[in-house]
């Protein structure tokens, strides 16, 4: 194959792959289905205190609630997909805005989950903390947290 070829070749997949990524911006996420009232709320229903709140409502709630908050780049095509996915699939493991829908039992389970997670500094995902800087817990959050958690779970028991 001649330089001339291949040059031409390569212009015309640069131009395909140009031309694709225009098409699948017409391709939108659903982001009002995330927004949903939330008055079976973690938070609303729980005497949590303002710290502890703020530090769920700033780490977890993006992923973990029916309030997310998507930022500008969500709207571009394909990254815009992969952080639905996300955060479907975060509020399919614990979603705090449906939490007095859950049964005592898996409300504790939730909490021992949570504990776990942030012993094990799985979350938040490093994936979202590279972004959300202030997102990130320190080790005196994930202190306040587990500690918090655990005194739910008690009460609970």
């Amino acid at each position: 194959m001649d330089k001339e070829r291949k040059r031409k070749l390569k212009k015309k997949g640069t131009l395909f792959l140009i031309v694709l990524l225009l098409l699948i911006q017409f391709f939108r996420i659903d982001k009002e289905a995330t927004h949903t009232p939330v008055d079976k709320d973690f938070l609303i229903n729980q005497s949590t205190p303002e710290k502890i709140a703020s530090i769920i409502k700033n780490s977890c709630y993006d992923c973990h609630s029916n309030t997310t908050n998507y930022p500008w780049y969500s709207n571009v095509a394909p990254i815009s997909w992969w952080i639905k996915h996300h955060v479907n699939e975060g509020k399919e493991h614990l979603n705090f805005s449906v939490w007095t829908d859950y049964s005592a039992k898996k409300a504790t389970h939730k909490l021992e989950e949570c504990v776990e997670e942030i012993e094990e500094g799985e979350m938040p995902l490093k994936t979202y903390t590279l972004i959300h800087h202030d997102a990130k817990l320190s080790s005196d959050d994930n202190t306040l947290l587990i500690n918090y958690f655990k005194k739910e779970i008690n009460k609970a028991n």
